[in-house]
């Protein structure tokens, strides 16, 4: 049996795990380690007597792979972002930004709701984990909305679909891991999030205000706020925008010359402020504790899904199976940007059933060369190529779509973690609660995508100035 055939087989069995409920991490891992010494065993002609010394390289290989790429430095990025956002929560950060909103944009039709979205992409600056956003603003914003007369769903819904601009404004994990597997560079994808995501924002508050504006009592506005209040409630919020200017300065310096530092020291030192500023406001030892387990606990989980992966994405390298899917996908008789579309349409379908890191980390292996390959190639100029764009910005244009994809898989039944994680949150919601009040969310999300699409330039202009 040919390799490739191998690597179909084996990557059917594991998408067969997933479905059936097993963990992405170890249906990756277990996939890849079968695969390896079912591909050596094979080059050894299946003889009974070097099963054990395929088993052997096997498991040799599978054992270095990990740790050669989990000791990167642009992953030690992952933890420091996490903490950023549960140090912020416990420092008090997550109630003054929702203040500001609630007090500069609550008159609004749908006030409280657009504040909500504003004040999760505020705090998305400073989280990069869209669950822990998603969890401490069902605990803030939900209760403010149903003192105001909203539908409990629709108030559940805006949370969900706020928590997932986590994912894309930077510091965001998810965007780190992208820039790990296609070896790109870290700091220009984080640029690239910044625009996109409160691009999200804007039209997630569009969205809200449309409804509130077609549909009567659907979302009260909130008024009675004097302009010295409003600029009253500023001074608490600001030292969200004081780590944002942090990290944006230590990845890509906007006044000229050499950035001050590399993405993960912006990371350190931004978790450091936000430390300093939680113990000047009263932040006791048990809740400190709080913060590092549930930064590690999450981080945990992420190099898991990761080490699992890339003893698949080994195996899919020995399986020869990206360069297989890469031509057969240019070698398709339609128009690139079709051929793209329908692989974001696939992501959207294969997020209903997974998790937006794992999905991500078992599909750009072979996902990732075939949109390159669409384009040109990974050198090939913009004059050259079918979207109209370099090898390099068009790296970080698939990454930004394709994290946009994975926001999507937050919010999307059956597998939506961010709805989840606001049922578990509330007492009073069901998980079927938070589907229904997410989805006029879909359209919102399908009209950025498309946005993007049409317009890379909203992705490329910042990373193209560092």
């Amino acid at each position: 049996m040919e390799p490739i055939e191998i690597g179909i087989i084996v990557s059917g069995a594991m998408l067969v795990m997933v479905l059936l409920g097993m963990r992405v991490a170890f249906a990756a891992g277990l996939a890849g380690l079968t695969g390896l010494v079912w591909i050596f065993w094979a080059k050894f002609g299946y003889a009974p007597d070097k099963f054990g010394k395929a088993f052997t390289v096997s498991v040799k290989i599978a054992g270095q792979v990990p740790h050669s790429k989990i000791s990167s430095q642009a992953l030690s990025l992952i933890p420091t972002f996490i903490l950023i956002g549960y140090l912020a929560y416990y420092a008090g950060l997550t109630q003054a930004l929702f203040e500001a909103a609630k007090r500069w944009v609550g008159w609004l039709p749908g006030g409280m709701a657009v504040a909500t979205i504003f004040a999760t992409a505020g705090f998305a600056a400073v989280s990069g984990a869209s669950v822990a956003t998603a969890a401490v603003f069902a605990r803030i914003a939900i209760p403010e909305m149903l003192k105001m007369g909203y539908d409990k769903r629709f108030a559940a819904g805006v949370v969900a679909a706020g928590g997932t601009l986590a994912s894309m404004i930077p510091p965001s994990a998810i965007l780190v891991i992208y820039a790990i597997i296609v070896e790109q560079d870290v700091g220009k994808l984080l640029l690239a999030g910044f625009i996109p995501g409160a691009f999200s924002a804007v039209i997630y508050a569009t969205l809200i205000v449309g409804l509130a504006l077609v549909i009567p009592n659907f979302g009260p506005p909130k008024g009675g706020y004097s302009w010295a209040e409003r600029f009253k409630s500023l001074p608490p919020a600001f030292p969200i925008a004081f780590v944002v200017l942090i990290i944006v300065f230590f990845i890509y310096n906007p006044f000229g010359g050499d950035a001050w530092g590399t993405p993960t020291e912006g990371g350190a030192l931004g978790a450091f402020v936000v430390f300093c500023m939680a113990v000047w406001k009263g932040m006791r030892w048990t809740q400190l504790k709080d913060a590092l387990l549930e930064s590690a606990k999450l981080a945990v989980m992420i190099f898991t899904i990761i080490w699992g992966v890339l003893i698949y994405v080994r195996f899919l390298g020995f399986a020869d199976l990206p360069r297989a899917f890469a031509e057969w996908i240019s070698g398709l008789h339609q128009p690139p940007m079709l051929t793209l579309v329908l692989i974001l349409l696939a992501y959207a379908v294969l997020g209903m059933f997974m998790d937006a890191i794992g999905m991500l980390l078992l599909t750009l292996p072979v996902v990732y060369p075939a949109v390159m390959a669409l384009n040109g190639g990974d050198t090939v100029s913009a004059a050259d190529s079918a979207f109209g764009m370099s090898g390099p910005m068009c790296a970080i244009w698939f990454g930004i779509l394709v994290v946009k994809m994975a926001e999507f898989c937050l919010i999307t039944p059956p597998i939506g973690l961010n709805c989840f994680v606001v049922a578990g949150v509330r007492d009073d919601l069901t998980v079927q609660d938070v589907f229904r009040g997410v989805t006029p969310f879909f359209l919102a999300d399908a009209v950025t995508i498309a946005l993007l699409i049409t317009f890379p330039w909203i992705v490329l202009w910042l990373p193209s100035l560092a």
